[in-house]
């Protein structure tokens, strides 16, 4: 597993929740994995971040990735608060999942997606 930090400015010019400054800098979190999910697994998953307090994941701007699902076809999914997509897409070698925002506290993404 490949796990990365980094920063990044956020360069979009509009508001969004939590009285966070569109010009602050965000961070993305990143994980390969070869873990296999159920559609279910993932939309809790995704559920918690989009519905989580500041103080339990950090601030989350955004989540996306692709994931082997456990009958062997994989899962596409793409969040933003209030709005999630999942679908079925084309494999690739190994599960990819990012998580972008401010403050992340990325032990606790990482556990939450079972890593």
């Amino acid at each position: 597993m490949i796990y990365h930090s980094h920063d990044h400015e956020h360069g979009h010019h509009h508001h969004h929740h939590g009285g966070h400054d569109a010009d602050e800098v965000f961070q993305s979190w990143g994980a390969e994995s070869p873990r296999t999910y159920t559609d279910e697994e993932i939309a809790g998953i995704l559920k918690i971040l989009s519905e989580s307090t500041e103080e339990e994941y950090g601030f989350i701007l955004r989540s996306k990735g692709m994931v082997p699902r456990t009958d062997g076809t994989w899962i596409h999914f793409d969040m933003v608060p209030e709005e999630t997509e999942i679908r079925t897409g084309a494999a690739d070698y190994t599960g990819r999942i990012v998580v972008i925002g401010a403050g992340l506290k990325e032990d606790k993404i990482q556990k939450l997606f079972g890593l």
